[in-house]
């Protein structure tokens, strides 16, 4: 059983909530494949991880705390993205409103190759990131296009080894980022939930696979993406549901989120086994 979890909102959709939630409920694996935080504004984040010499987010963290087996954030992120505040109107390397790429974290702590870091070259480093992080030998990209060459290389051989691992996992929660349709291409998920702040709305998973192929992609973070509202517009959904307000204390229990969102969750199971 594959269930792939999506936002329609950039910005705090209630995903990884909802997905720790449906770890409780499924005992299954979560898997991040992408993910990213803000050296600014999420900077707490940025220091429990850089401390320890390592770059991940708390969504990660918070999947792999709910996860049945005792799993390190980076192994099943294998793609973690730190932003900074751009200044002025500025978009930044890769085009994004207010905010520039720094560093990426590529690689998971079990592969081959290990965890590598690449490194926007056309910006000032926090001098944090460079003192606490292993940099020196790590590429350098100036443009967009060297970029895309360096991801075709790195990235794709990272997410094509979490690719695999989700493949062979009985049961798998995958949580996409942003408002991305599908953080992995070559996974074909069973059944979908796309979450918003109150509701979610469920999904066959080969018609939104299917979707996701007809969708135009469009140039985002460097490389083509499809986008939820331009996914969903195509299929229709098999349900939405109600997601109820959760407080702080009920966020950070996932049994308690089980319960609260009990009901969605026995929509998007009822669909995945359908």
């Amino acid at each position: 059983m594959k269930l792939l979890v999506a936002g329609s909102d950039r910005v705090d959709a209630g995903k990884t909530t909802f997905s720790v939630g449906l770890l409780e409920r499924t005992s299954a694996q979560g898997f991040k494949p992408r993910a990213g935080n803000n050296y600014w504004f999420d900077h707490d984040d940025y220091q429990r991880a850089t401390n320890e010499g390592r770059l991940y987010g708390k969504d990660a963290k918070r999947l792999a705390a709910a996860s049945p087996s005792d799993v390190a954030p980076e192994e099943l992120n294998p793609i973690h993205r730190l932003w900074h505040p751009s200044p002025g109107a500025e978009t930044g390397l890769l085009g994004k409103d207010n905010q520039q790429f720094v560093v990426d974290r590529v690689g998971r702590p079990s592969s081959e190759t290990g965890v590598e870091y690449v490194v926007n070259g056309t910006v000032d480093l926090p001098d944090s990131v460079g003192e606490r992080l292993p940099l020196a030998n790590a590429p350098r990209v100036t443009s967009v296009a060297d970029f895309n060459d360096l991801m075709r290389v790195m990235h794709v051989e990272a997410l094509e080894s979490l690719a695999a691992d989700i493949e062979s996992t009985d049961r798998a929660v995958v949580e996409s980022y942003g408002d991305v349709a599908r953080p992995l291409s070559g996974i074909e998920p069973d059944a979908v939930a796309v979450v918003e702040p109150g509701r979610a709305r469920i999904y066959d998973g080969d018609r939104y696979s299917k979707a996701c192929q007809i969708a135009t992609g469009g140039p985002g973070d460097g490389q083509l993406e499809e986008r939820v509202p331009n996914v969903v517009d195509l299929i229709e959904q098999v349900a939405a549901v109600r997601l109820p307000a959760l407080d702080s204390e009920q966020r950070n229990d996932p049994a308690a989120v089980a319960d609260a969102y009990n009901h969605a969750y026995d929509a998007l199971l009822a669909c995945a086994f359908d």
